[in-house]
């Protein structure tokens, strides 16, 4: 089997999911964007971002990332209170005759200054976290990175999956924030695939069952890694899997080898041969899924 896949010009936009943290969806974005022979790996759990510690990017390039926020003239507010009622975040407070704005909480959807009666409300830009670019050999990274108590990483989200972003004819990976909300939506709701990873464990089935559910909802193609699986054990994941009738594309065993290197940091597709062949079969796996869905429903 050949060091990398080759996947020139197959373009396709996968989406790397799991239930809760700590399954296993970074090793697999990480090492799946590796073994390829050009990828893009976009990092989407702005909360808490670490494919960067793998690829350890060079030339790093930064781009701050805001959004617009209402200020008050307080001489033109008449005291009406409409926007209170309209803001259903709280982020609006009319204390001793004057408007108070809670920007912490403020999700920046502009609703107030439409229905403010004497226009005493504008709009200003607020930085809520960057986005960093570099590259780690053949690979290009972004790294969406949320300041410590914003409300939303979504519109850091908006800008890391903007279409200059994705203008590759290579595979383009995208490392999703755990679990199933609106950051999650928001990251993978342009995916032609999306790979859900799970846990051997009835803990790990509830999650696999979260995200199950999510891209049935968003009626994305998806299948199914199995990470830290024993041999000759009891696997819930699995049993869920064949119940559901979910395809599994991978096996990941529980190895002391691979936890190793992920503990260090390492990328294992470069690290290890062995791994180097598993992920360039799941990537092999997902690509011929991809062709299979848009020949299927073009």
């Amino acid at each position: 089997m050949p060091a990398f896949m080759n996947t020139d010009a197959i373009k396709m936009k996968i989406a790397v999911l799991s239930g809760k943290g700590g399954t296993g969806k970074t090793l697999v974005s990480v090492n799946l964007a590796a073994s390829a022979e050009k990828a893009t790996y976009i990092d989407c759990d702005v909360e808490e971002p670490n494919g960067y510690l793998f690829f350890k990017p060079e030339g790093v390039e930064e781009e701050k990332v805001a959004v617009l926020i209402p200020q008050v003239d307080n001489k033109l507010c008449n005291g009406c209170r409409k926007c209170l009622d309209f803001c259903k975040f709280n982020a609006l407070a009319y204390i001793v005759n004057r408007l108070i704005i809670f920007t912490e909480i403020c999700h920046s959807c502009g609703g107030c200054l439409l229905v403010c009666p004497k226009k005493a409300l504008s709009e200003k830009e607020k930085v809520i976290g960057k986005i960093e670019k570099g590259s780690s050999g053949p690979v290009s990274i972004y790294t969406g990175i949320l300041n410590v108590g914003e409300a939303s990483g979504v519109p850091i989200i908006k800008r890391l999956l903007a279409e200059k972003n994705l203008k590759s004819d290579y595979p383009i990976i995208i490392d999703c924030p755990p679990g199933s909300s609106c950051i999650v939506m928001e990251s993978i709701k342009d995916a032609d695939y999306c790979l859900l990873v799970a846990e051997p464990t009835l803990f790990g089935v509830h999650n696999l069952n979260m995200v199950y559910e999510l891209v049935t909802l968003f009626n994305k193609p998806f299948g199914v890694v199995l990470n830290k699986c024993l041999l000759g054990e009891e696997n819930p994941a699995e049993k869920f899997c064949i119940e559901k009738n979910l395809k599994i594309l991978a096996r990941i065993p529980f190895d002391n080898e691979l936890g190793t290197l992920n503990s260090h940091a390492e990328i294992a597709v470069r690290k290890s041969k062995k791994y180097r062949q598993l992920f360039s079969s799941l990537l092999d796996e997902v690509t011929k899924e991809v062709q299979h869905e848009a020949i299927t429903n073009p």
